[in-house]
């Protein structure tokens, strides 16, 4: 299926692992030009190197914080310089180190540190890509929360409210932007084996025998410690939602706005 994005220009914040990684692939193998935005040099140079590899001739690396407005700014001012629009503005980065925590074990700094990640940084780069976005001829914004939004746990109380936050932006987004024909959805990943998870299944002790590359070992510890199973016996790989958060923010989606996509292996008789 011919998505619509060839020459499309593309920003994944949060692009460079896991489930932003994955689509900022889809959308290079689609023939979009795609810029990553992330911190870190060298994982953005190898990233570039694989989106460039798959089809996207003008892959860019973009370095910013995204918790800095100014670096946020300054990120989409070279988007600016480079095509002059943006049709496509993915927002992946997450909470990974923060945020995983009870809630009688957090305290101000974590809480605010989980929302600057799990949601500001959304709201610093829609700031930022908007203009960009009028400029274009079709524009689509993609935000990736998560399902626990909807099936919540006591072990991750401040991650889920930051990705709960993120979902009610882009639908108060998807509200505002409509007369404009900005469409905004959301991509909500159920049990995934992301990066966060693979850290987290890396700190356990031996004796949970959790192999950190395992997609049934992810699910059973996920199900052991917070209470998230699903139809399948298994955690989804990145790769399974960068298709996903491609066709919703493509071309080819016309009407769909204001919509939550659940993305979960199958929950809602778990």
């Amino acid at each position: 299926m011919d998505l619509g994005l060839a020459d499309a220009a593309v920003v994944v914040s949060g692009g460079t692992k896991g489930m932003g990684r994955a689509a900022a692939a889809c959308f290079a193998a689609e023939g979009a030009r795609v810029a990553v935005l992330a911190r870190t040099p060298d994982v953005l140079d190898e990233t570039v190197a694989e989106l460039r590899h798959l089809g996207a001739a003008d892959a860019v690396a973009l370095r910013a914080d995204l918790t800095d407005r100014a670096a946020v700014e300054a990120a989409f001012a070279e988007v600016g310089e480079r095509w002059g629009e943006l049709h496509v503005l993915v927002n992946a980065a997450g909470p990974v180190d923060v945020g995983i925590a009870r809630f009688d074990d957090l305290d101000d700094e974590e809480w605010l540190a989980t929302f600057d990640i799990g949601a500001m940084s959304a709201v610093r780069c829609v700031r930022a890509a908007l203009p960009l976005l009028r400029a274009a001829a079709w524009a689509r914004i993609v935000n990736v929360s998560a399902h626990s939004t909807k099936r919540q746990s006591a072990e991750i109380v401040a991650y889920t409210a930051a990705k709960a936050a993120m979902t009610s932006l882009s639908k108060n987004l998807s509200l505002s932007l409509a007369p404009e024909g900005i469409l905004v959805n959301t991509v909500s990943p159920g049990s995934f084996l992301s990066e966060g998870m693979r850290g987290y299944l890396r700190a356990l002790p031996p004796e949970r025998h959790a192999d950190p590359d395992s997609l049934t070992d992810a699910m059973r510890i996920m199900v052991e410690d917070f209470g998230h199973p699903a139809q399948l016996p298994r955690a989804g790989d990145p790769s399974e939602i960068g298709p996903v958060i491609a066709f919703v923010g493509s071309r080819i989606n016309t009407y769909m706005t204001g919509a939550n996509i659940n993305v979960d292996g199958g929950s809602d008789f778990c």
